[in-house]
């Protein structure tokens, strides 16, 4: 500090002078800078003042949020319609026991419909059934369903929609979180079943080490 005041010092005041008026447009610059990111340039006409208070949303807007809000909260629940005629459905005849009734009528329900283009089941049920039932899902993206269950062609239709029903139940269920007791006997299940896999298993290797030993001597 003292060596700067010694060099203002010695110079002549016209250079002290320039040098001074250099620092204060200097100053005046960096005070007034803003970048292309700042907030007035970004949000041009908004109040930057961060110690207002914030204004009460109106009543207008309030309800049509909520409005909003319910509608897409519908949207995501099946309301348990389905509608036969975008189902596509063929029958065929049934296997096993029946006499000759068996030969004559086609009872087996086959159901089945593309389940991307499924608008009738929201986009949260058909990306859950994609997920979870990938076994009843073909290489064209259709859900299948089967049914032989009676001889009846109307009661297997019946079973088939029922088993749709159930698969669309069963992807929204939550599972719940297992309780210390069920994680304690689940767990000694699971120890217990261990235990019995590899008693059996030395069993078994303990028998094919015995008639290895006959069939040599």
């Amino acid at each position: 500090m003292f060596g700067r005041v010694c060099l203002l010092c010695s110079l002549s005041r016209p250079v002290l002078s320039a040098h001074l008026s250099r620092t204060h447009q200097l100053r005046a610059f960096i005070s007034s800078y803003e970048s292309q990111y700042s907030l007035n340039k970004l949000y041009p006409g908004s109040d930057q003042d961060v110690t207002k208070p914030l204004d009460k949303p109106s009543k207008e807007l309030f309800l049509r949020l909520q409005d909003d809000i319910e509608e897409v909260s519908e949207t995501e629940k099946f309301s348990g319609f389905i509608p036969i005629d975008k189902l596509n459905i063929k029958f065929s005849k049934s296997g096993g026991p029946g006499g000759q009734n068996v030969n004559k009528v086609e009872s087996k329900v086959d159901l089945r419909f593309h389940l991307e283009s499924a608008e009738w089941l929201p986009a949260s049920i058909r990306a859950q059934i994609q997920e979870k039932k990938q076994t009843n899902i073909n290489a064209k993206g259709e859900l299948v369903i089967t049914s032989q269950k009676t001889r009846s062609q109307m009661r297997n239709v019946q079973d088939c929609l029922q088993k749709l029903r159930d698969i669309i139940a069963e992807v929204q269920r939550t599972p719940k979180e297992p309780d210390e007791n069920s994680a304690a006997v689940w767990r000694m299940r699971q120890e217990k079943s261990t235990r019995e896999r590899l008693k059996q298993k030395t069993i078994h290797s303990r028998t094919k080490t015995d008639r290895q030993v006959y069939a040599d001597e």
